[in-house]
């Protein structure tokens, strides 16, 4: 779609991201977005820094949907509720081309429904298919209710909602257009003065404030039961805005030298830097991946949450990446595996065992061709679809 596609007033895309993976993807479609048209849209809605950074003036602040987990939820309930009615009236009042929900479901999703009450005419889009192949397969029927387009991330995903009479089209992952698997390691050495001989590893505990306090104080712990046979080990935690204070505190007495950094640069030169990694489960996996750095995938929910998920889940991995190749390849330590001596043991293999390390570089070079990485980037195919759903929906000018 070239920038002529779009005539009369410029185009208003109303953009709505809940956490930190949805403003990076937000902010390559707004990108994607100018370069389409020229530089002739305009783009309102929530954020966070990437998509301020890209233009979007949020509003309120992203980091208030920054939630998981129905018991992590509801003491926020009463805060939630208001904002999805202060956006539904924000959206209504301004009445945009589109309105484009960035994941987050549980935001997104009810205030699309309402919107959808409210103004029938305003085109609804979903950038992120749900994962109805994995769980809740009955979501399909019910996004097909609400939207007129959906965006999915992966090749299969389309007949799933095509067959509700959903129009869903694949864009590919927005993660492959990120610099996982070009950051430059010696450069990230010589920055924070680590020498030759110290090794790295890479602990991503998440960018929710409940998995961040959950994760660190096992990863603190595996790393205290590593030291004694890795007294050269160099602990570097990624991090962002939304949970950097909480981060700062929870590694400050950790065994190890640790390097607290923020930002894509730092993290993937610190991927190119590391030997292995120690992630919870999430986007992360995937970019850890297409930087061939091999990986230990944690996590761990509240037990009661996870006895109600567990009814409806229907697959064997939480990590794309093994989904996937359908085998476990990343080892996947879960809730009560979620414990020090297991990490430490993972993380151990992987630094001192050359052969684990090449099987699991070899196993996810197919994972990139899956994930839309080609001459395309993932952020213009979503662009693209945006922008002829608004030219689809408007009014023919006579």
């Amino acid at each position: 779609m070239s920038a002529a596609s779009v005539d009369g007033d410029v185009p208003i895309l109303f953009l709505i991201a809940g956490e930190p993976s949805g403003d990076a993807l937000g902010a390559r479609l707004m990108a994607a977005a100018k370069r389409l048209t020229g530089g002739k849209v305009r783009f309102l809605g929530i954020g966070g820094e990437k998509m301020t950074a890209e233009g979007l003036v949020s509003l309120f602040p992203m980091g208030e949907l920054t939630l998981f987990g129905i018991f992590e939820l509801l003491p926020h309930l009463p805060n939630l509720l208001r904002r999805i009615d202060q956006t539904v009236a924000e959206i209504v009042r301004l009445r945009p081309d589109v309105v484009v929900g960035i994941d987050s479901p549980g935001f997104t999703v009810r205030v699309a429904k309402k919107v959808r009450a409210a103004e029938p005419a305003i085109p609804l889009v979903h950038y992120v298919a749900p994962t109805v192949w994995a769980w809740k397969p009955k979501r399909a029927a019910k996004y097909a209710a609400i939207y007129d387009h959906l965006l999915a991330v992966l090749p299969f995903e389309p007949p799933y909602f095509e067959k509700e009479g959903l129009a869903c089209t694949f864009v590919g992952h927005s993660v492959v257009e990120g610099r996982a698997g070009k950051g430059d390691g010696a450069a990230f050495r010589e920055r924070h003065g680590i020498a030759p001989t110290e090794r790295i590893v890479a602990m991503l505990p998440g960018s929710r404030k409940g998995e961040v306090s959950r994760l660190l104080p096992d990863f603190r712990a595996a790393l205290d039961l590593l030291r004694p046979s890795h007294p050269d080990l160099v602990a570097v935690v990624p991090t962002v805005a939304t949970v950097r204070d909480r981060v700062a505190a929870a590694i400050a007495d950790w065994p190890v030298r640790t390097l607290l950094v923020e930002g894509d640069a730092e993290k993937y030169d610190a991927f190119a830097a590391a030997e292995a990694a120690l992630a919870a489960s999430g986007t992360v996996a995937l970019e850890l991946a297409l930087a061939r750095l091999p990986t230990v995938i944690a996590y761990r929910l509240n037990p009661i949450t996870v006895a109600l998920y567990r009814r409806l889940i229907r697959v064997k991995y939480v990590n794309l990446v093994n989904l996937m190749l359908d085998r476990m390849l990343v080892p996947e330590l879960l809730q009560q595996d979620c414990r020090p001596d297991r990490l430490a043991a993972e993380l151990g293999r992987l630094l001192d065992d050359p052969a684990a390390r090449q099987t699991q570089i070899d196993g996810v070079a197919e994972v990139a061709r899956w994930l839309g990485q080609g001459d395309t980037p993932p952020s213009e195919r979503a662009a693209r679809t945006i922008l002829n759903v608004v030219v689809q929906r408007r009014p023919v000018s006579t």
